[in-house]
Parts: structure tokens; sequence; C-alpha cells
């Protein structure tokens, strides 16, 4: 009963108070266009990628009416001959997705900081420059666009300090302090209480705006992907109300408790992540991906150049399983065979170069994840991304797969010129089955 004596008497003081009102509908707003922007970049990334598939089938199309026309290829280029497995292979498109998972609607993440689809070529890499061509989160924000994440791990804690910064402070000051615990009975009860009352009402509003984000999106039909991000954010709020709860508890008048508020607020969501961010900068300084640019332009001509018994005893080392080829029991040497097949050695090369790329985001990661204990929003953004399939590991496992992709489509390559294969309506069917099981 004493409980609810003082919600509904916090009511009254809220609802006249037009202030905390214009900074909650402020809050709403800012959170549906946040929300609004991620179902956006969803519909967005999705449309494009039905885009490029349909373009995918109309190139496979196009090619299935060289074979059942009896042609090698458009007429404009006569040295194209899909009878060959590198022309045909050639002309199978492959690619590889990083679908966007309808969480999208509330944490954009890594997404515009990495591509999300990536044809596949027999030299192609990771770490190409279509995988990053899109501008980060960071960037986003400045050029006046935010998610809803953004919204709740810097606009958040404001908008409680909003709702919080005169409890207590304006009795004192007013002199009442003394007759409202002899009218509550406690004075940690009395500030609980209303404290717990604005903690109320900002659950309500984030579970209405995620609720609407959810009807944006198919968040429903995914793995308690509401329940999960709701359950954090209740979390990172609970954080803040811990933080001001004591600073009321203790603090002198609402002057002093609004500048330690702003203080912490300032503290954890800029100071620290800034401090954080130059020290890994110093550790870690950002790689400028130099070995991948010399495989790319001195070591491919390296491997180009070679002797053909050099280029065989590399093919045979990586594929052992070659030298039961056509071309290799009847020890057929045609230098253009090992030219088409060098780019399975590239492709090596690519990985070792790439590999130490991984090692050093690794590292950094492991630096980052040592400094959540005190860098707090870091550590729920680092959540959020998890829970979003925008963190880096998804990237990473992308990647990967992109690598495997690319793998497979040498090692098809190699081994079908190897064995003088001629390509017909039914292998080039048999091509497109094989590399779309890679995406």
């Amino acid at each position: 009963m004493r409980n609810l004596t003082i919600f509904l008497y916090e009511w009254k003081h809220f609802v006249g108070s037009p202030f905390k009102i214009v900074a909650v509908l402020l809050f709403i707003i800012a959170s549906i266009y946040g929300l609004q922007n991620g179902a956006d970049l969803y519909e967005k990334q999705n449309s494009e990628i039905e885009r490029i598939n349909k373009e995918a089938e109309i190139q496979k199309a196009t090619t299935l009416s060289y074979f059942e026309n009896n042609q090698k290829g458009p007429e404009n280029r006569p040295w194209i001959d899909v009878t060959s497995p590198f022309w045909a292979l050639w002309h199978t498109p492959t690619y590889h997705f990083k679908k966007p998972s309808p969480a999208l609607v509330y944490n954009i993440g890594q997404t515009e900081q990495y591509g999300f689809y990536k044809a596949i070529r027999t030299s192609s890499s990771p770490y190409d420059a279509d995988m990053t061509n899109e501008i980060s989160n960071p960037e986003r924000i400045q050029s006046g666009t935010l998610d809803f994440s953004f919204v709740i791990l810097f606009l958040l804690p404001l908008l409680l300090l909003v709702l919080l910064y005169n409890i207590k402070g304006q009795e004192a000051e007013h002199g009442f302090l003394p007759l409202v615990f002899v009218q509550t009975g406690s004075k940690n009860w009395w500030l609980l209480s209303r404290t717990a009352f604005y903690t109320v009402l900002l659950l309500l509003v984030l579970f209405g705006v995620m609720l609407y984000g959810a009807t944006l999106t198919n968040v429903f039909n995914s793995e308690n992907i509401f329940g999960n991000i709701f359950l954090w954010v209740t979390l990172y709020l609970f954080f803040w109300v811990i933080i001001y709860f004591l600073i009321l508890k203790y603090g002198k008048n609402t002057v002093s408790n609004t500048l330690q508020m702003i203080g912490v607020w300032l503290l954890f969501a800029f100071i620290i992540p800034a401090t954080v961010q130059q020290w890994i900068t110093i550790e870690k300084p950002t790689n400028l991906m130099v070995d991948l640019i010399d495989v790319s332009r001195d070591t491919k001509s390296e491997i180009n150049v070679q002797s053909i018994d050099k280029i065989d005893e590399q093919l045979f080392q990586l594929y052992p399983n070659l030298k039961d080829t056509k071309v290799a029991q009847e020890n057929i040497t045609v230098s253009r065979l090992r030219r088409l097949s060098t780019s399975a050695l590239i492709n090596v090369e690519m990985k070792k170069a790439t590999k130490s790329i991984e090692e050093e985001n690794k590292s950094k990661n492991k630096l980052i994840s040592k400094t959540y204990w005190f860098n707090p929003i870091s550590y729920f953004q680092n959540k959020l991304n998890q829970l979003s399939n925008t963190h880096y590991n998804d990237y990473e496992t992308y990647r990967n797969n992109i690598q495997e992709s690319v793998d497979k489509r040498n090692e098809l390559k190699v081994f079908e010129i190897w064995n003088d294969i001629k390509v017909d309506k039914e292998k080039y069917l048999e091509y497109n089955a094989t590399l779309s099981n890679s995406n």
C-alpha cells in the first residue's frame, strides 16, 4: 500500500512535469527512427540478395542456351569456349551471402563496416576491396543516421538522468525531506520506490518500442531474439539505475546530483571508450595489409613465370591425387594447363597473408575484451552485436566460408582441367550444383 501511494505521487509529479514528458517523447521518437533505419537496412540487404540471385539465374540460363544451341560462347567473344572446364566454371556464377538477421532492426552493429555478399572466383579473397565497401556505423551516425542500439546505449542513460535528477534534492532544498521520511517511514524505501517507478516506466516504454520494431521484421520467427535482446536492454537499464540511485542516496542537492550523473555518463559513454580505442591503436596499429598487396602484385607474377616442373611439384604437394589425373598419367606438358592451374597456388599464398591479418584482429579483440570490466558500454554493445549476428565473429565465419568456397572452386577447376574434361549441359549443371552447395 505504501508503494502504491509513492507510485501515485510520482505519477502526478511526472505528468505535471512537461520537461520529463517531452524527454520521454523525444526518446520514443529517436527509438522509432533508429528501428526504422535498422529495418530499412534489413530490407535493403534482402532485396539486394534477391536481385543478385535473379541475375545469377539469368547468367546460368544464358550459358545453358549455348549448350542447347551448340554454341561455344557469345558470338562477339570467339575466344570463350564453355565446353572447356575453365570457361564453364568462369560462367558458373557463385555468390556467398551473409544473410541479415531480423534482429538488425535493433542493432546495426558492424553490418555497414563489411560487405554482405561476395562473388566467388578462383582469385577471390575474403579481404578483397568489395568486402569492405560500406561505411561504418559511427560514420553513419555522424551523417545524421542512428540505430536503436545507439539510442539505448547513449540516450537511455540521459533520459534516466532527466527523470531522476531532482529526486530527493528538490525536497531537501525546500526543507521537506524530514517530513517525507516521517510519512514514508524509511528514507531508503522512499528513494527506492521513486526510482523504481521510473524504472518500470522505462521498461514499459522499451518493451513498447521493441514490440513495434518486431513488426518491422520477422523477429518473432527467429528463436527468442526478442526476449534475449530485451533481457540485455533491461540489464543495461538496471546498470544505470543502480549508479544513479547510489548518487541520489549519498548526494546533497539537485545540482550536485545532476553534475555527478552527467560526469559518470561522460566517463562511461565517451572518456573510457575513447581511451581504450586510443590504447588499442597504439598497441596494435592498423594493419596496412602489405602482405596481401605483395601477394597480389609480386607473388602472383613470380608463380606464373615458374617452370612447368616447379608448378607441377607445388600442385602435387597441394593436391596429391592430381598425380592420378589424365594429364599427369600421360605426362602431358602443356604450359597453358599450368597457367590455368596457378590460381590454386596463388590462393595458398593469399591464405597465408590473410591468416596474419586475422590473427592481428583476434589479438585486438582480446585486448578490448580485457577492458569490459571497466568499459561497460563496449561490453553491452558487444552483447547486442552477438544477438543480432553483427559481431566480429559472425563476419569471421562469413570470411572463412568465402575462403572455403574459393578453395573448393580452385580444386574443382584444377582437377577438371587435368582430367581433360569435355563440358556439356549436364556437366555444367553439375558444376552449378556442386558450387552452390558451398554457399
